[in-house]
């Protein structure tokens, strides 16, 4: 019998170890659930609402996860590198005229002996062009900091935007329609499902590729030259090179998403460089949480749907954003992504201080009782 019960205890004692180790890592599994639920209700809601026949809603989400993509892309190099790029809007434009400049020169006799509507020759360019305008660009704006690095990156994007809109061919100021989207395999991109799940898919694997940078010795740097970079630069690590590359990287993620924003919108125009588009990325990064891997996510999603509900009460839905931004700043620490966290790793700490003292008297009763055993003259098991 008194086995019996050393067994009862130690099973009580095992259960409440459980429940204290999930109390103890509950700070950091809801968040992660939070992200879960924020991504199954991105890539499900929009199909459910394109079969019931709401193609609007479907428009809506492949445009949030474009503009998504560029978010995590500029997230890199503003949340994990510190470095608040004001140019990566380029990026979006230089991949958009990627596909719609072979687009114009195939449908009037040029290019059709090289790709025809390859979308594979279209997303290479995109990606491989933004890399080498970063590459160029990043060498320069990285010999800076601070509001210096902000007006050298606006200033190559304004560059980008005048060079753009002084092409007379493909348009200029007026933009250039886009008559044939990519082709690729398995895929039909003028079916507003397929286009939509391509673009999904992308945002997954952006986000895979953020996440597997950032937690490498490479993705560490960074965040050490962010936090102390005269320290690690005395340790002999030249973060340079480091941020050089996270910003090609960037880059070239960035001019990804161009390529499908111009499939989505079968249109480009120089206004896709303009330096607001780049101040609306900074705003999804900082309003969902900058240096969090799924805070762009959350920010774009935010701005997409609080431009679309402002719009219909004013034109002048901008002040309250720029309003609301302020808030951010002033009162939510780390956005939306950094206050959920903050929240619940104080539930977190409250409960695993609560579950530690419980563990205490719990662990504490059976020599209490065998004491006041002994005390009596009684024998203990």
């Amino acid at each position: 019998m008194d086995n019996a019960l050393n067994r009862s205890e130690q099973s009580k004692l095992a259960h409440h170890k459980c429940r204290s180790f999930y109390r103890r890592h509950r700070g950091s599994v809801l968040p992660g659930m939070i992200n879960l639920l924020v991504l199954v209700a991105l890539g499900a809601l929009p199909v459910i609402a394109y079969l019931d026949g709401q193609i609007f809603w479907l428009d809506v989400a492949t445009r949030l996860v474009i503009l998504a993509i560029a978010a995590v892309s500029l997230n890199l190099v503003l949340g994990f590198c510190g470095l608040a790029s004001f140019g990566h809007a380029a990026f979006i434009g230089i991949g958009a005229y990627a596909v719609g400049i072979p687009v114009y020169h195939e449908t009037y006799g040029g290019f059709e002996m090289i790709a025809g509507y390859s979308g594979w020759w279209h997303l290479a360019l995109a990606i491989a062009v933004s890399a080498l305008f970063a590459l160029v660009t990043g060498a320069i704006s990285l010999r800076t900091r601070g509001v210096h690095f902000i007006m050298i990156t606006m200033a190559f994007s304004q560059m980008m935007y005048y060079t753009l809109v002084s092409l007379q061919e493909y348009g200029a100021d007026d933009g250039l329609s886009i008559d044939l989207r990519s082709e690729l395999p398995l895929l039909n991109l003028d079916d507003p499902l397929h286009l939509f799940g391509l673009c999904f898919a992308s945002l997954l694997g952006a986000l895979l590729l953020s996440w597997t940078l950032v937690r490498s010795r490479f993705g560490k740097v960074l965040v050490a030259a962010r936090s102390n970079e005269p320290r690690l630069k005395s340790l002999g690590v030249e973060t340079y090179r480091y941020q050089l590359v996270a910003y090609v990287i960037s880059g070239a993620m960035c001019g990804y998403a161009g390529a499908l924003m111009a499939n989505f919108t079968v249109f480009i125009s120089p206004s896709m460089v303009e330096w607001s588009r780049s101040g609306e990325l900074i705003f999804m990064v900082v309003f969902g949480g900058s240096a969090y891997l799924f805070g762009p996510v959350i920010g774009t999603a935010a701005f997409i749907l609080l431009e679309y509900f402002l719009s219909r009460f004013t034109v002048y839905w901008h002040l309250p954003f720029g309003i609301l931004l302020i808030l951010v700043v002033l009162f939510l620490r780390g956005g939306v992504s950094g206050s959920i966290a903050r929240l619940f790793s104080k539930r977190s700490a409250v409960s695993n201080s609560v579950s530690v003292n419980s563990t205490s008297v719990a662990e504490g009763s059976a020599p209490a009782i065998q004491g006041s055993s002994q005390a009596r003259g009684e024998d203990t098991p």
